[in-house]
């Protein structure tokens, strides 16, 4: 019997333990990562931005909740907001409880596809096919059609109500200490809803510093963004892989992104002008509600710093 049966169970044992991991333990580790980077002008103070993106919150997750209201105690400068606030219909008023101690801080957001449609049972090896056919979201594939539509407009309006700037194909600033600072966002490149043609033209001569705000790090925005002069790209989406490989990384993006860029700080130079912006893509803190699990990649939100641009 251990000759003939053995291995198979030791398998499904491995498995089934990877499993209990990736969903019971990894998907709720809620961890804030610490990133510094150099792209303001001289003698200007560092400036503290806390990153959070795809929550994808599902009524009932309490300890995110929790979590995500305790981040108010680290008294960022301001809050960029990512998208892919839901995985849940009802989510919302459990999306506004958590992050209303974030809202007491000046902000801005951009919504992902999910804010807007709720999420579908899919084959998870579906991702990899669509990898190798080059279609993601909408781009590249049929239309969605009977997708359940979000309370979005809902978000929208309690963002809106506590100040934070609604960055959807538009330019925003925030004044932080008499310092002007710029953001130019698009609305989510996965479903085809940016439209960088309202946005383009580059910084402003009055801003202080510049970045481009996103939720989907789509080469075409990133290109965008990076020939026009932003010196910093924020973006979520990718849940940093949410599946990966120990000693490996991520085997995709859900996007035309390539793998060595799924998270973190990284640069991206736009070929035809030959510039290249600061990258900052986060691994978000949360999962779809039929995938629940994370694998080498922990729940997160960032606490990004802000300083002088070396050699200014």
């Amino acid at each position: 019997m251990r000759a003939r049966y053995g291995v198979p169970l030791g398998i499904a044992a491995a498995g089934a333990a990877g499993l209990l991991y990736s969903a019971g333990f990894e998907a709720r580790s809620f961890r804030l990562r610490r990133v510094t980077i150099p792209v303001l002008p001289p003698g200007m103070r560092p400036l503290r931005v806390l990153q959070v993106s795809d929550i994808h919150m599902v009524s009932g997750q309490r300890k995110k909740q929790r979590w995500l209201r305790s981040l108010a105690g680290l008294r960022p400068d301001f809050v960029i907001n990512t998208g892919d606030n839901l995985s849940d219909p009802e989510g919302v008023p459990e999306v506004m409880d958590a992050l209303g101690p974030l809202m007491e801080f000046p902000g801005a957001y951009v919504f992902g596809s999910n804010d807007y449609y709720g999420p579908t049972l899919r084959n998870p090896a579906r991702y990899l096919y669509e990898k190798v056919q080059g279609r993601h979201g909408l781009n590249g594939n049929a239309p969605a059609t009977n997708v359940v539509h979000n309370p979005w407009e809902e978000l929208r309006d309690g963002f809106d109500a506590a100040g934070w700037l609604n960055l959807t194909n538009t330019r925003g600033s925030l004044k932080i200490d008499g310092h002007e600072i710029e953001l130019t966002g698009l609305d989510d490149p996965h479903v085809k809803r940016d439209r960088y043609a309202r946005v383009a033209g580059g910084p402003s001569d009055s801003a202080d510093v510049s970045l481009g705000i996103v939720h989907a790090p789509y080469l075409r925005a990133l290109d965008a963004f990076t020939a026009d002069g932003y010196p910093l790209i924020l973006a979520g989406h990718t849940h940093g892989g949410q599946l990966c490989i120990p000693f490996y990384g991520a085997l995709v993006t859900n996007c035309d992104l390539d793998t060595e860029r799924v998270k973190g700080l990284s640069k991206h130079t736009e070929a035809e002008s030959g510039r290249t912006s600061y990258m900052h893509v986060s691994a978000g803190c949360g999962t779809s509600r039929y995938t629940p699990v994370r694998f080498a990649c922990p729940p997160e939100a960032t606490l990004l710093t802000l300083t002088e641009a070396t050699g200014a």
